[in-house]
């Protein structure tokens, strides 16, 4: 069955003016072409819908019970295809699913939950795991937002630079390599853990180690760097990983931190999105608003600052 839905504005009109002519007024067409749309509705509907009593015309007892239903449904249709409005946070329902590495989450999630919260109650956040293969879910629409070292290659993903940190070495407190200054081969020759939810045992810094003539011994591969960090704490393990994303961690399990002695460049961090949110207002905010909480992780720590102001 096929539906001209200008009938239905049509009736909207008929039975709110209760005459042709002023239906066609409202809508700015003629009568002629107001009176063969009251016809095609008489059709569809199989009732007159409007029937002439004297010189005026008076709505039908079916008319009657569908005239409120028939309004509303013009006005939700109208808003639904008009111009997006001003986005109203406090009465704003909707789920976003984020799905970040996880130190990323650990780092600033409970403070992005919080700033969520106080802006839109009513929005809920879903933060699945890292799957084990990379996924098309951005383009899917199974996934908002997402994080990522690299600039995405696909032209309907785009992609915004949070951030740049830099690889700290974490070791528990009393390990060898916290006596005296850290060099290349101290490093290389202590047992190490990756951070890999594929569980690979070499990473970038491997590659840069082979540059210079070094090789190191890796002995575990972690799913996540919370694992990893809790192995660095519990062993003589030693964990290499991004700053600013694992200080906070790193600080709860007590670990000392030490600069690593070999220049590797700075890990950029991306958040990306599917250009169908372009002109989501909900998502902008969302992704602000991610992108406010992200960067304040790259904000030098308050000792810092208390140093610089002394």
């Amino acid at each position: 069955m096929q539906l001209d839905l200008n009938l239905l504005t049509a009736l909207d009109a008929l039975l709110e003016e209760g005459s042709v002519a002023g239906a066609a007024s409202r809508l700015h067409v003629t009568p002629p072409a107001m009176s063969r749309s009251l016809g095609r509705i008489r059709k569809v509907t199989g009732d007159q819908i409007l029937v002439r009593t004297g010189r005026t015309m008076v709505p039908t007892t079916r008319a009657l019970a569908i005239r409120a239903q028939v309004h509303a449904l013009v006005q939700e249709a109208h808003q639904l295809l008009s111009a997006q409005q001003d986005l109203d946070l406090a009465t704003l329902e909707r789920v976003f699913t984020l799905r970040w590495h996880d130190a990323l989450t650990v780092a600033c999630g409970t403070a992005l939950i919080a700033a969520i919260h106080r802006q839109a109650p009513g929005v809920q956040l879903r933060l699945p795991v890292e799957p084990g293969t990379d996924t098309p879910d951005l383009r899917r629409g199974e996934v908002d937002l997402e994080s990522s070292s690299t600039v995405p290659t696909l032209p309907d993903i785009r992609h915004r630079l949070v951030g740049k940190d830099r690889l700290v070495v974490a070791v528990r407190p009393g390990h060898p390599l916290t006596e005296g200054p850290l060099s290349v081969e101290r490093y290389t020759a202590t047992d190490h853990v990756t951070v890999s939810r594929r569980g690979r045992l070499r990473d970038p810094i491997d590659e840069a180690l082979t540059t210079h003539g070094h090789e190191r011994r890796v002995a575990a591969a972690a799913p996540t760097a919370a694992i990893a960090l809790q192995l660095a704490l519990d062993t003589d393990l030693v964990v290499t990983l991004p700053d600013a994303v694992t200080r906070a961690a790193r600080d709860q399990l007590g670990l000392i931190t030490l600069p690593l002695p070999l220049q590797m460049p700075a890990i950029p961090l991306y958040l990306l999105w599917h250009q169908r949110h372009d002109d989501d207002r909900a998502h902008t905010w969302l992704l602000d608003l991610a992108t406010e909480t992200v960067q304040a992780l790259f904000a030098p720590p308050p000792d810092s600052q208390q140093a610089r102001s002394d």
